[in-house]
């Protein structure tokens, strides 16, 4: 086993309505494959070992599913991330919502091993000055901090996770992407710009957008 499946564990979140996309976007099929299978396979591209969170029995055929439980199920992602914090056996977790299939493989590696030689509570990257919330990488610890968080009247993910940071002795911490790509220490097998690595895929229109990010490039 891996120092990288030691540390941490993958989960991709999918349990969102889909409302706007009209259908699941987990099994939305882009470049010849569904939005789940691209998700898993950044997962394991960097190494984890990957579940799906949040999920409802369709994409359980692509790997083993944390549900919520009936209580927390109808309260968005940070049920899902709760959820998973209480199944996961490594230190960190990781989670990537199924939304997000241009993130590098490099970019969860380095996230995981800062997390590892830093003890940050949660670690993110900021992208030309504005934090994105996925990809994280949360220590387990985090997990009461963050339930506190899931039953209060605001349960955004970013304000959890910075309220978990400031509760734990690792804090919360916000890498700047580009100080990350200029030196090579992440990069993009495609060779596609940060910018275009936080596409999120939400709408038909979306799907577009990603097909014309992808046109031309051999997918793997």
């Amino acid at each position: 086993m891996s120092l990288l499946r030691e540390e941490a564990e993958g989960f991709v979140l999918a349990g969102g309505k889909s409302s706007r996309m009209g259908q699941d976007k987990a099994l939305i099929e882009v470049g010849g494959r569904q939005l789940i299978q691209h998700a898993l396979g950044i997962l394991g591209a960097a190494g984890l070992t990957a579940r799906i969170a949040g999920a409802r029995s369709e994409v359980a055929q692509f790997a083993p599913v944390v549900a919520d439980a009936e209580e927390i199920s109808q309260l968005g992602p940070l049920a899902g991330i709760c959820s998973a914090l209480a199944t996961c056996r490594s230190r960190f977790a990781v989670f990537l919502p199924v939304d997000l299939p241009l993130i590098p493989a490099s970019l969860i590696k380095y996230l995981v091993h800062h997390a590892v030689v830093t003890g940050s509570a949660v670690t993110v990257v900021s992208v030309a000055g504005f934090i994105q919330t996925f990809p994280a990488v949360v220590d387990c610890a985090a997990a009461e901090s963050l339930a506190v968080s899931l039953h209060s009247g605001d349960r955004n993910c970013l304000k959890a996770f910075q309220a978990a940071g400031s509760n734990l002795p690792g804090g919360f911490k916000a890498l700047e992407i580009e100080l990350l790509v200029q030196p090579g220490q992440v990069s993009h097998p495609w060779g596609l710009e940060p910018r275009t690595w936080f596409l999120n895929i939400n709408t038909p229109d979306d799907v577009r957008l990603l097909e014309e990010a992808i046109s031309g490039i051999v997918l793997d």
